[in-house]
């Protein structure tokens, strides 16, 4: 199993990884990578619980089933997988009618075509509670996890972080989102080109920024047995978020989870050159946020100083 960071629902998969033994590949990694025909099948899946991933009452039904999927397909952009297709099995509590399952899921099929995957097929359930448990395939040509970073290697990270999480912060105090933190959550755009663009680049390990960049940032650490030095300072904060109280800012963008962003550790001689070239080729930003070291862990620094900083978890 590749080795997680800290956190009550990683404690639960070591738990169960432990428990299953020989009767598991390798787990722990964005998507189980089977070996096929000289590459790798890429296979993972993902849970949106309503009031725990989103509420109806902030999301349309049709951005509910794009979010869903788009964080599953999140998963094949961290192994810089080439997308074959979706699966989404929907569990519909009482009250939700037909047309209701058919925007879910032209939500979901919008976010797959977007990146060339079909929807598949799935699966349709009664349950007390709405759920998409959407199951993502895809294909590579090698080998990408989180844990081949090297010291000495540079932390480059996709895109603009926290837009999410200001959207997420405003509901929960009774506000309306700035319409591009709104759009962050509800609309996540799955960095595919960009994964598949990093990975023929020579990127060493990669992750998709799911829980935050402070507690992402920590697993490519433990997976890689090295520290991943994270400047603050540098990292790129999504135009929504306010920029009154500096600080505030970046703890923010370094919290904020669901950025749907990538995480990639690159060789040294990866330059500034060589990210503007991704840029113009996707259309993504690419910025270095640090380095990695001899050492474990996340070393968040902010100003020369070292910053503490939460990220989501399921169970606490």
């Amino acid at each position: 199993m590749s080795a997680l960071g800290a956190g009550a629902e990683f404690d639960r998969i070591r738990a169960i990884a432990a428990m299953l033994g020989p009767r598991a590949a390798e787990l722990g990694d964005d998507c189980a990578l089977v070996p096929i025909d000289g590459g790798f099948l890429a296979i993972s899946t993902d849970v949106s619980v309503d009031e725990v991933h989103f509420r109806r009452d902030w999301l349309t039904l049709t951005e509910v089933g794009w979010r869903a999927a788009a964080a599953a397909l999140s998963d094949l952009a961290a192994v810089g997988a080439d997308p074959a297709g979706i699966l989404v099995a929907l569990t519909a509590p009482s009250g939700l009618t037909e047309q209701d399952v058919v925007a879910l899921m032209d939500g979901a099929g919008a976010a797959a075509s977007a990146v060339g995957a079909p929807v598949l097929g799935g699966d349709l359930s009664a349950g007390a509670t709405l759920q998409l448990a959407v199951t993502v395939v895809g294909s590579t040509g090698r080998w990408l996890g989180r844990g081949g970073a090297r010291a000495g290697d540079g932390l480059w990270v996709t895109g603009a972080l926290g837009g999410a999480r200001a959207a997420l912060l405003a509901w929960q105090e009774g506000r309306e989102p700035d319409p591009r933190a709104r759009e962050a959550f509800a609309r996540p755009y799955p960095r595919l080109a960009a994964g598949q663009w990093l990975a023929q680049a020579g990127a060493r390990a990669m992750i998709d920024l799911s829980d935050g960049l402070a507690g992402d940032a920590a697993h490519l650490a433990a997976s890689s047995g090295l520290r991943m030095r994270v400047e603050l300072d540098r990292v790129p904060l999504h135009p929504s978020i306010p920029l009154d109280d500096p600080h505030a800012a970046v703890f923010l963008a370094a919290r904020g989870g669901e950025d749907y962003e990538l995480l990639a550790a690159m060789s040294p001689i990866f330059t500034e050159r060589e990210a503007a070239a991704m840029t113009s080729q996707t259309g993504v930003a690419l910025t270095r946020i640090g380095a990695v070291e001899e050492g474990e862990g996340a070393q968040l620094m902010l100003g020369g100083t070292a910053v503490t900083l939460d990220s989501f978890s399921h169970f606490t």
